[in-house]
């Protein structure tokens, strides 16, 4: 990695700036290779005991706990390291207890999230797990006009589908399987600011994502395809075969299955070279197009010409092109069965080696680094296509990454994302936080949240959100997740609450400077920082007094320097990685 510090400030930078105030495998033919770039090289993995601290520009390589739980979860909550470290005689095994026990999310009880949920007295969020129950009722309510509180502003399932989203990242025990659903919004991104039908559709796709996200590819793939939230972003509800819209077929291909990666441009269909078992080794824009008019006729109900109006998948088949079709070297004769066509294509895209490469490369680079090992994303492709039709086909390949030497060795080679930043935040500080679905408090946490670039669903190019260092080391973003950390830390509620009470969180034995600086350097890190580092927060904490000195806390002016000490942990580097 080059330049990775460069998103960075020092601390002694950060303390001026706050103000010390409380403000791809080997591929089977040479023609794909010579159409594509060449991937980035593996990274050498480290070694937490020969490895100094500044090699290659990277930090240290923390516990394995920290890892973990800054990876592949919102970051520890208080007594998340130590139920980690309990999990096992050693890091490798306490990862695979971890791994095991979050991927069997259905067995962990969650009832700190099932209150919260409750508490924030949502209308439209979470009321039901039967997809169809709760489109259709969504559907009623804010296209139709028929909300049971009398507001049908299509605003109202996108808020309270943003407020449950963090409150899930803040508080359920199923931490993976948030992360995962995290990814997957992006990997099939809609933007839910595209019309009234995305926002009030787009909590029907998180639904269907999470229920199939431990499972097959090809199973999601479909009921993605379905949606009526993707359906409508990429134009194919009213693709016919007057007119076959081509938009969703070419994000399916680019960004959804084979990636542009696989993409080999205006070659004819037969000029395409083939791997060892027949098939071409990439798609070309006749791919594209074909796969349009085998997708005809897959719309939803929004009561065209008097069919049903509920919002749910409907296929039209007087709209669909009946004649033969190839895609990826697959034939479909003319006049076949309803959605056959479509299915086919599925079946050709989610059985597909690229494919396999593709999500393999973004996965691994979701849960490890910005430049995985090409090695371990050999590994992941293979066992993903030859998988395909497992059942927990995603489960296994979930496995294969965390429980590689490679995810547990590496670390600094991935920032958080601001949603990662405040969530973690959230959590370290043991914050007592409602997202109330009326109420000013969370109107002014999500208009602040806004500000960092990363609002959530909200990204209008089909892509999603970028996952990459590159994209978020900025100052916009730096300075946006700081100024929310800071009101966070100094905010309270109507009760006179602190949101994230630092103080009465502090031990009653915790109070010269040395020792509160430590306590909270562990809480938030979960590690020892560079000794440098600790002893600017030690110096700001003492103010030039004896740093083994007890402090007098209930001191407005002392109580006012703890919160702000907490504060610039959360704005240093350190709090970044993941």
């Amino acid at each position: 990695m080059e330049n990775v510090r460069d998103l960075t400030l020092t601390r002694r930078r950060i303390l001026a700036a706050a103000g010390l105030s409380a403000g791809a495998a080997a591929l089977p033919a040479t023609a794909l290779l010579a159409a594509q770039s060449a991937s980035a090289d593996g990274l050498a993995m480290r070694n937490p005991q020969d490895l100094p601290a500044t090699e290659g520009g990277l930090p240290a390589l923390p516990s394995a706990a920290v890892v973990t739980l800054n990876r592949c979860a919102f970051g520890p909550r208080p007594g998340d390291i130590a139920a980690f470290q309990a999990l096992g005689p050693n890091d490798p095994a306490r990862i695979a207890a971890w791994v095991a026990q979050q991927l069997d999310y259905n067995s962990i009880a969650d009832p700190e999230i099932d209150s919260r949920l409750a508490a924030a007295n949502f209308e439209s969020y979470g009321f039901s797990t039967d997809p169809d129950t709760l489109l259709s009722t969504l559907w009623d309510w804010y296209d139709q006009g028929n909300a049971p509180g009398g507001n049908s502003s299509s605003s109202v399932p996108r808020d309270e589908m943003t407020r449950g989203t963090f409150l899930r990242a803040m508080y359920s025990k199923r931490q993976l399987h948030e992360v995962l659903a995290d990814y997957w919004r992006d990997h099939f991104n809609v933007f839910i600011n595209h019309s009234s039908w995305a926002r009030i559709t787009y909590q029907h796709l998180d639904l269907i994502l999470r229920q199939n996200q431990m499972g097959r590819f090809r199973t999601m793939l479909e009921a993605v395809t379905r949606s009526s939230a993707m359906l409508y972003y990429l134009d194919n509800f009213t693709s016919s075969d007057d007119g076959p819209n081509e938009n969703f077929c070419r994000e399916l291909f680019e960004l959804h299955a084979l990636g542009a990666e696989n993409y080999l441009g205006v070659l004819q269909q037969n000029q395409v070279p083939t791997d060892p078992d027949g098939k071409p080794i990439g798609y070309v824009d006749a791919d594209v197009f074909e796969a349009a008019r085998a997708f005809t006729g897959w719309s939803f109900a929004y009561g065209n010409g008097g069919d049903p109006d509920n919002g749910l998948y409907y296929y039209r088949p007087s709209w669909h092109d009946r004649f033969q079709k190839t895609v990826l070297g697959v034939f479909m004769p003319q006049d076949q069965a309803d959605e056959k066509d479509g299915k086919d294509v599925l079946d050709a895209l989610a059985s597909h080696p690229g494919t396999g490469r593709y999500i393999a490369r973004r996965l691994c680079t979701r849960l490890v680094s910005d430049e995985p090992p090409q090695s371990l994303i050999d590994t992941v492709a293979a066992l993903f296509t030859a998988q395909w039709q497992a059942p927990d086909q995603l489960k296994q390949v979930y496995e294969a990454i965390l429980l590689s030497d490679e995810f547990r060795t590496t670390w600094g080679e991935k920032i958080k994302r601001p949603f990662e930043v405040v969530a973690g935040a959230l959590r370290a500080g043991g914050a007592d936080f409602t997202l109330k679905r009326e109420d000013d408090d969370t109107n002014s946490f999500l208009w602040r949240y806004d500000d960092t670039g990363h609002e959530l669903f909200n990204w209008p190019a089909p892509n999603g959100f970028p996952d990459q260092i590159d994209a978020w080391k900025s100052m916009t973003p730096r300075v946006a997740c700081w100024r929310i950390c800071n009101w966070l830390i100094e905010f309270r509620d109507d009760n006179d609450n602190y949101y994230v009470d630092v103080l009465a969180q502090t031990p009653g034995n915790v109070r010269s400077a040395n020792a509160l600086a430590d306590f909270w350097i562990q809480r938030v890190f979960g590690r020892a920082i560079d000794p440098d580092d600790r002893q600017e927060i030690v110096e700001f904490m003492g103010q030039g007094f004896n740093p083994d000195f007890d402090l007098n806390l209930d001191d407005e002016d002392t109580g006012l320097r703890v919160r702000s000490m907490v504060g610039l942990l959360f704005m240093s580097p350190e709090f970044l990685w993941r």
